[in-house]
């Protein structure tokens, strides 16, 4: 069997972000659950940031189902002999890209969301407002076990209004109500994980929890998403081999090429990472092109930097606190460019 059609055989899990389906479809996976093992173990409090379809919604499911006891998806990874499997507990996972806030606005399908989590776990919410809801889900859920949340994209329904600020601040201002639930409900928490594209400033999911951890620019997770260049070599051999073919040149020099074009993130400031999204997608097609701008660059930033006249970003420095606050009213291009992956390291 020749390289190309080898390589054609494989399933590559191109905007496919839940970790069950992977598994049981037979998708190939990148095996990060040493480092995911490492993260669940070493706190409880974190928040997260990474540009669009750079693999956040995809940790938060492997994370899902590690913590539901699903062993069996795990089959020949390296967390299948390193963790007690008996050991379960309650998830609630919000994904704020998948509920309709749009249509029925933030509150109502916070609502709507509370009541279909507390429907699969098969308890009724008695509460009517979406703070007291959320209270009474984390309590009923953590009688026998401390829960896990997992809030993914958390900024989305704040990042699609940058452009009507009166809706945004609206749907901050549900959030500071909904997240201020977190920093009382310490004894039934047994995991926390936000995250999203910013970290917005005035949202009291930041205020309120000081224990919070930011692990977005932190050295040691620097490779919870994204690839590496050891995991490009070791998991890619054959795809590589196929481009070289295809290309009209060596290995090495394909290798130079990938790099080139892919390996420009850094969060940790030493050790660089491939976007997956454009990665797998150059795995399938075995031609060279700009994957992610074609659907990740959020319009927001576009229209923003339009607005302010910016078009050169070569050798912009910001410090880390610049990075971390990130106001509706104020919406500054550098941490912008950062938190969308568009400025790099």
């Amino acid at each position: 069997m020749n390289f190309i059609s080898f390589v054609s055989m494989r399933k590559y899990p191109i905007g496919i972000q839940d970790f069950r389906k992977i598994r049981e479809d037979n998708f190939f996976y990148v095996d990060k659950t040493r480092l995911i093992h490492s993260l669940i173990e070493s706190g409880s409090y974190y928040f997260l940031s990474r540009p669009r379809r750079f693999g956040k919604s995809l940790l938060l499911s492997t994370i899902k189902e590690i913590f539901s006891g699903s062993k069996e998806l795990f089959k020949g990874l390296w967390i299948e002999d390193n963790r007690d499997w008996e050991k379960k507990h309650p998830v609630i996972h919000f994904k704020f890209s998948q509920i309709p806030y749009q249509q029925i606005g933030l509150e109502g399908a916070i609502h709507n969301e509370l009541d279909n989590i507390a429907s699969d776990f098969k308890i009724s919410l008695t509460k009517e407002n979406i703070k007291e809801k959320f209270t009474e889900l984390i309590r009923k859920l953590a009688i026998d076990e401390r829960v896990v949340i997992l809030i993914d994209e958390y900024d989305k329904p704040i990042i699609d209004y940058l452009d009507d600020i009166p809706k945004a601040e609206e749907n901050r201002s549900v959030f500071k109500g909904f997240y201020s639930v977190l920093k009382d409900a310490d004894e039934y928490i047994r995991l926390l994980i936000v995250t999203g594209v910013s970290r917005f400033s005035k949202v009291s999911i930041f205020s309120d929890l000081n224990n919070l951890e930011d692990i977005s620019i932190s050295e040691t997770m620097n490779d919870l998403t994204g690839i590496t260049q050891v995991e490009l070599e070791t998991n890619f051999e054959q795809e590589l081999k196929a481009l070289a073919a295809k290309e009209g040149i060596t290995e090495i020099e394909t290798l130079d090429e990938v790099k080139r074009w892919y390996n420009g993130y850094s969060w940790g400031g030493i050790n660089t990472l491939y976007n997956p999204f454009s990665l797998l997608s150059l795995m399938k097609q075995l031609r060279f092109d700009n994957f992610w701008f074609h659907t990740g660059t959020p319009t927001f930033l576009v229209k923003t930097l339009k607005k302010r006249g910016e078009f050169l970003f070569d050798d912009i420095r910001v410090s880390s606190n610049s990075l971390g606050n990130f106001d509706i009213n104020n919406p500054v291009s550098a941490p912008l460019l950062f938190q969308t992956g568009l400025s790099h390291h």
